[in-house]
């Protein structure tokens, strides 16, 4: 099952697995980061890995997850990706217009500056980068912000997984974070089906 493969992955998580679910959690398939970063911060502790680099790994795959919500936005355009959110698709991304648009005034009402504290701010954090894109933001100034937001944001996790190991076990932390554990799962399931979808849409214009 998923959620146990997810589960695995927590027990045995390197630079590789925090990248990969750094990049997800950043991209129009959200997650919550904390079930990444404080476990790997806590391992870092345990000497299986470097707390800067965690940090470094973490902020890096945001920024590459991020940015495919902003190309994404910037090449479907506004109209496309509303409908996106509208639809049962973007729902299974636990994506919907009201998200969208939240993100959206957020960006309009800050201006540029908003990819930096949007990385910040909960229910925002995550699609800050569409209505960038949407905006055709210079993509140099979306990068550094981006990944300062996102680095302090991890920096903060981290310093939690720290305070964690000094309180608790490791199958404890486990126990704490499997609660999000169903909506990697759901996650991982709107990857699959997004995949299959642009197969058989690309075989079907071969045809």
């Amino acid at each position: 099952m998923l959620v146990e493969l997810f589960k695995d992955v927590l027990e045995n998580l390197d630079y590789f697995w925090i990248f990969i679910l750094m990049t997800i959690e950043s991209s129009f398939i959200p997650f919550p980061s904390e079930v990444v970063v404080i476990p790997g911060a806590y391992m870092a502790c345990e000497g299986t890995m470097s707390l800067p680099l965690v940090i470094l790994i973490a902020t890096l795959g945001g920024l590459l997850g991020a940015t495919i919500n902003y190309v994404l936005a910037m090449t479907l355009g506004r109209k496309v990706v509303y409908a996106f959110a509208d639809s049962k698709w973007g729902h299974l991304c636990l994506i919907d217009v009201g998200k969208v648009n939240k993100a959206e005034k957020f960006f309009v009402d800050h201006g540029v500056i908003a990819t930096l504290v949007g990385r910040l701010i909960p229910g925002i954090r995550q699609l800050i980068s569409i209505p960038a894109g949407l905006a055709k933001m210079n993509i140099a100034k979306f990068a550094v912000f981006t990944f300062i937001g996102a680095g302090v944001w991890n920096a903060v996790l981290a310093y939690i997984g720290v305070k964690f190991h000094d309180v608790m076990d490791k199958d404890t932390l486990i126990d704490k974070v499997e609660h999000y554990s169903h909506e990697v799962f759901y996650g991982i399931v709107a990857i699959a089906v997004l995949v299959i979808a642009y197969l058989i849409f690309k075989n079907r214009k071969k045809a």
